[in-house]
C-alpha cells in the first residue's frame, strides 16, 4: 500500500522556481531518502506536502487520497521535521511537550519519556538557551512522540553529534519495524545509505532518478585512479566515464570486473594503481542523468 503519493508536483513563487516535476511513491514501513544538493527542492516539497506552502500544481495522495492541507486529523497522523527550527523561546522544553501532548487525545507521555531519556534531553532548560544541537533533539521528539503513521524530516542531523546521530539512526530503523513510513531529506548520501530502501535524486526541482538501496549497492562502481604515460591509450581501451585527469594519473568511474580490468590494463606501464569505493553523489551525478 502507497502511504505517500505525489504526482507531477510543482511549486512556483511568482516566475521563481520552487520545484518543477516531482513524483514519487512511498509504501507502507519504506525509508524513502529524498536526495539532493542545497537549492534542489527538497525542503519546498517537504513544506507542500505538509500544508505550509499551497502547490502551484500536481496532486499529493495520502494512503489513497488526495490530501486536504486543512485536514486535522490526518494531520495527527503525520511527524513533521524542518530542517530549521522555532519554538517559543520563552517557555521551557518541558512546557513544550506538555503543550504538544494537548494537541492529542490518546496517551503519548509514555513515548515522549522515552525518546527524552535516549536523546538525553534536559526538560528544564528555556528553549532560547538550547544549543543548535540540542534543539534539533527536541524538534525529533516533537516528530515522533505521537507516533505518527508517516514521518517527514528535513535535514534531520544537521547538528547533531555523531553518537546522537547513530542513536537517531537506530530510533528510525525501530519505527520502520513497527510499520511507520519515512520521508528522509538529505544532501548528503552517505548518512542515508544505511537507513533508506529506496532514493530519489532532486535536481533543480526535478526528480531525475530514483532506484532501490540494493540495485545501487549491487552496481559495484569504484572510483579506479592510474599512474602512467599511456593516459590516452588507457581512455581509448577502457572506454569508462572520467572523474578526473591530469598529466601524470586519470581517474574513471569503473564498473569493470575485477578480472576484465586487470587483462586490460596488463598492457600497459603503470606506475601506480589506486583503487576506491565510489561516493552515491558522484554514482548519481553521472549516472543518473
Amino acid at each position: 500500500m502507497n502511504i505517500l503519493e505525489l504526482k507531477h508536483l510543482k511549486k512556483y513563487y511568482g516566475n521563481k522556481r520552487g520545484i518543477e516535476d516531482v513524483s514519487f511513491k512511498i509504501s507502507e514501513g519504506e525509508i524513502y531518502g529524498f536526495i539532493g544538493p542545497n537549492g534542489a527542492g527538497k525542503s519546498t516539497t517537504l513544506r507542500t506536502i505538509v500544508g505550509l506552502l499551497n502547490k502551484t500544481d500536481g496532486k499529493i495522495y495520502f494512503k489513497g487520497k488526495e490530501l486536504d492541507p486543512d485536514d486535522v486529523e490526518t494531520k495527527k497522523i503525520i511527524g513533521y521535521l524542518p530542517s530549521e527550527i522555532s519554538l517559543y523561546g520563552d517557555m521551557s522544553v518541558k512546557e513544550i511537550f506538555n503543550y504538544h501532548e494537548s494537541f492529542y487525545d490518546k496517551d503519548i507521555n509514555k513515548n515522549r519519556k522515552r525518546l527524552v531519556k535516549l536523546f538525553k534531553i534536559d526538560e528544564s532548560k528555556r528553549v532560547e538557551d538550547l544549543s543548535l544541537g540540542n534543539l534539533k533533539k527536541v524538534g525529533i521528539v516533537l516528530a515522533l512522540m505521537h507516533k505518527p503513521e508517516l514521518l517527514i524530516l528535513d535535514e534531520p542531523t544537521s547538528g547533531l553529534d555523531p553518537i546522537m546521530q547513530k542513536t537517531f539512526h537506530n530510533i528510525l530503523l525501530e519505527e520502520k519495524e513497527k510499520g511507520t513510513t519515512i520521508l528522509y531529506s538529505s544532501h548528503v548520501l552517505s548518512e542515508v545509505s544505511s537507513i533508506c530502501d529506496k532514493i530519489g535524486f532532486i535536481k533543480d526541482g526535478v526528480i531525475i532518478k530514483e532506484d532501490l538501496m540494493e540495485n545501487i549497492k549491487k552496481n559495484n562502481y569504484t572510483y579506479l585512479t592510474v599512474y602512467t604515460k599511456d593516459i590516452e591509450k588507457l581512455k581509448n581501451e577502457l572506454k569508462l566515464k572520467i572523474k578526473n585527469e591530469t598529466n601524470e594519473y586519470i581517474t574513471f568511474i569503473n564498473n569493470t570486473s575485477p578480472n576484465e580490468l586487470i587483462k586490460k590494463l596488463s598492457k600497459y606501464n603503470i606506475d601506480k594503481l589506486l583503487i576506491e569505493e565510489i561516493s552515491l553523489e558522484d554514482l548519481f551525478i553521472n549516472y543518473y542523468k
